[in-house]
């Protein structure tokens, strides 16, 4: 089953308050993911699932499996659908778009009641070697 809905408006594409160094680009193993706990503007913590992609591109989503209700998906399996990367929940294997964090695949599940079917997205950028994080 695929999920049609609109995933949520992204910071990616927002204006970014402020930029968290998380960790040095080398620190990060091509295809797989890194969790870091990162505070928000407002003085809250969100946990960051972080991504280096085969191309040295950094992605960042939520940590939080909408379908599990964990914080798992820095454990999540790095893919691809055509060219677009992916990552897939190492629990129920629902499927996201890296780029959008939109859910591809949800695996006839439904996410779990409060949390939106797709990931939020962070904005990353490489400076001098190290990986930031963009919050709002």
């Amino acid at each position: 089953m695929t999920v049609t809905d609109n995933p949520p408006a992204s910071p990616v594409g927002s204006a970014v308050a402020r930029w968290a160094p998380v960790c040095r680009l080398d620190d990060l193993v091509p295809e797989r993911g890194a969790a870091a706990l990162l505070e928000r503007t407002d003085g809250t913590t969100v946990q960051v699932a972080v991504f280096r992609l085969l191309d040295d591109t950094v992605r960042a989503v939520q940590q939080l499996d909408p379908y599990s209700g964990a914080n798992v998906m820095s454990r999540g399996i790095v893919g691809s659908r055509g060219e677009e990367p992916t990552v897939a929940s190492p629990i129920y294997k629902q499927v996201f778009a890296l780029a959008t964090g939109r859910c591809l695949e949800s695996g006839g599940k439904t996410p779990k009641p409060g949390l939106d079917a797709h990931l939020e997205l962070f904005a990353t950028e490489v400076r001098d070697g190290v990986v930031h994080v963009g919050l709002v």
